[in-house]
């Protein structure tokens, strides 16, 4: 049952134009010089406990660090400015946002997300959301039919634009205006292009989320999540039970995060220049299907991108379907030199994975292959490096690994699903 157009909602209004130049706002959003040193890098507040003059009268604002800390005040700020926010919510990580974000939900209430969505994720969506009394719609054309699986409970729609790992876009001022005449919120996983590329509390989303490890932060040694939005409402309930869980970052995390944001700009200029140059040589190299990338003309949302994305940029990441299956994709994994086997992504340096088997391989495979997650997809995560070595590297690995596994296999093909015929 559909839910009659009785009670819209109406975006929340968005934080004022910000003055300066989004690299002056990554430098100097939320980093203060210290007033008693003068010191242009804020310290790190390791303190979990702070003094108080009377009963309930701290010396500051603060209190007990798991309800808040300079360090993250400070983080929550610059990102708030970089999205176009007026507020920030750091968390323990990006499931922790996304979890938070659930529990804020009421039992019974029903969530609308986009099918080819993030591993964990679709885990706490399916696995963890039910079990208090959430539901959720997956469907892999949100704009097309989103009024069909609307109801009467409905109170929130995610969508990840672009998606993970097929790379696959979202309009996201069509959803939201859709939702918002049903009175239904809309959460955007910002992760895989960052504030620097999109900013989609601009195109009437309600909540923007990240994951921090990933280009936030930039450098792979900080696990965190953020959300930021424009309602006071939504910070309120939030901030209150991210207190009352206790998903809180470390104040060194927060430190790290800040530092990392700093760079965001020159970090996403660099991954995006490469991304494109990797896609050029994948769309051009006789051992790929197909290639998965935003930036590239050939891309079937590529309108979206111009439109929603700083410049038309397609982001760091790509994914590339290779010819030879499970067998050439793995091990074309393994005879990378520059780009190393991991996991996650949106760091400095360039990362190859396999998510049939590894960031997706907790999802049924008939609902993967379906948004065309198969297992010869291999996802890439372009780093900083200089494209010209990365280019070489994606070409003699392509080269040598479906020459290895055509001779292994004597020449059976990928067949339709992937895998071997």
């Amino acid at each position: 049952m559909t839910v009659s157009i009785e009670h819209p909602i109406e975006t929340p209004p968005r934080a004022p134009s910000p003055v300066h130049g989004f690299g002056t706002l990554a430098v100097h959003a939320g980093a203060p010089h210290d007033p008693t040193t003068g010191a242009v890098i804020e310290p790190i507040s390791l303190s979990t406990t702070f003094a108080q003059t009377a009963v309930g009268k701290p010396v500051g604002q603060y209190e007990y660090s798991r309800s808040s800390n300079p360090n993250r005040d400070n983080f929550e700020k610059a990102v708030a400015a970089l999205e176009n926010a007026k507020y920030a919510v750091a968390f323990s990580s990006g499931s922790a946002a996304t979890a938070t974000i659930l529990q804020s939900l009421a039992q019974g209430s029903h969530v609308i997300s986009v099918s080819d969505v993030y591993g964990g994720t679709h885990r706490y969506f399916t696995r963890v959301a039910k079990a208090h009394g959430v539901t959720v719609t997956f469907t892999p054309q949100i704009e097309v039919d989103i009024a069909e699986h609307i109801r009467d409970n409905t109170k929130l729609i995610w969508i990840e634009s672009p998606s993970n790992p097929t790379l696959r876009l979202v309009d996201i001022r069509a959803v939201t205006s859709a939702a918002h005449a049903r009175g239904v919120m809309v959460v955007v996983d910002n992760t895989f292009l960052s504030p620097y590329i999109q900013n989609p509390l601009d195109h009437g989303a309600d909540i923007v989320v990240h994951s921090v490890t990933k280009y936030i932060n930039g450098h792979s040694d900080v696990v965190m999540g953020i959300a930021a939005f424009n309602s006071e409402e939504l910070r309120e309930r939030l901030t209150f039970l991210q207190n009352a869980c206790g998903a809180v970052p470390s104040a060194f995390d927060s430190w790290l995060a800040h530092r990392g944001v700093k760079t965001l700009h020159l970090r996403a200029k660099q991954s995006n220049a490469n991304a494109t140059a990797v896609a050029d040589a994948l769309e051009n190299s006789c051992h790929v299907i197909s290639v998965n990338y935003p930036g590239s003309d050939t891309h079937p949302h590529r309108h979206i991108a111009l439109r929603q994305h700083r410049d038309g940029m397609g982001g760091g990441m790509l994914s590339f379907r290779i010819k030879g299956g499970r067998a050439a994709a793995e091990r074309f994994c393994q005879l990378t030199k520059i780009f190393t086997l991991a996991e996650s992504l949106g760091g400095i340096e360039s990362l190859v994975e396999l998510p049939s088997a590894m960031t997706h391989a907790g999802i049924p495979r008939d609902q993967r292959e379906a948004v065309g997650v198969f297992d010869d997809l291999v996802r890439v995560s372009c780093g900083i490096e200089e494209p010209e070595d990365l280019v070489y590297d994606i070409e003699q690995a392509l080269e040598k690994a479906v020459r290895e596994t055509a001779h292994e296999s004597n020449g059976v093909s990928n067949g339709v699903n992937g895998h071997a015929a």
